[in-house]
């Protein structure tokens, strides 16, 4: 595997359901472009040494910018999520920006109860998942009127 900077690399889960991973090349540590590569990975931000394994597919930048003549036609669309604790409380609120003017949005909740251990991320889990649930249902539904506005 020979990566450039800009290069894109996906992580494909290694059971079924697993969540993929992606991350850019921000710095190369060899000059023949052969690994370790310094990435920054899409969900988190975070900057790491990256070791490609059989997991790891390359997609050089070239690739992934292709013009629209070549057959791609590339959006980007972003999700952020804010994640709100007080007490056994937690709440997420997921936002979706795509191409329509006004953004989509969804909220999740979870409650700690009393006999359960006091573990925050769990609760954290569960208000995102239900928060990102109710926008793919929502944005399932803006979908779905949208067809049947087109076929009238």
């Amino acid at each position: 595997m020979r990566a450039a900077v800009g290069d894109r690399i996906v992580v494909v889960p290694r059971v079924v359901g697993g969540p993929a991973r992606d991350a850019r090349v921000v710095e190369l540590r060899n000059a023949d472009g052969s690994p370790p590569y310094v990435v920054e990975w899409s969900d988190t931000g975070q900057r790491t040494l990256y070791f490609p394994g059989s997991d790891g597919r390359l997609e050089h930048y070239e690739e992934a910018t292709a013009p629209p003549s070549a057959g791609f036609h590339v959006k980007t669309w972003r999700i952020t999520v804010h994640v709100f604790e007080h007490g056994d409380d937690t709440t997420a609120h997921a936002v979706l920006r795509a191409d329509a003017p006004d953004p989509l949005e969804a909220k999740g909740s979870a409650h700690r109860h009393p006999a359960d251990p006091e573990v925050p991320e769990i609760g954290d889990e569960v208000a995102v998942a239900r928060a990102l649930h109710r926008l793919a249902d929502t944005l399932m539904g803006a979908a779905t009127a949208d067809t049947a506005a087109v076929r009238g």
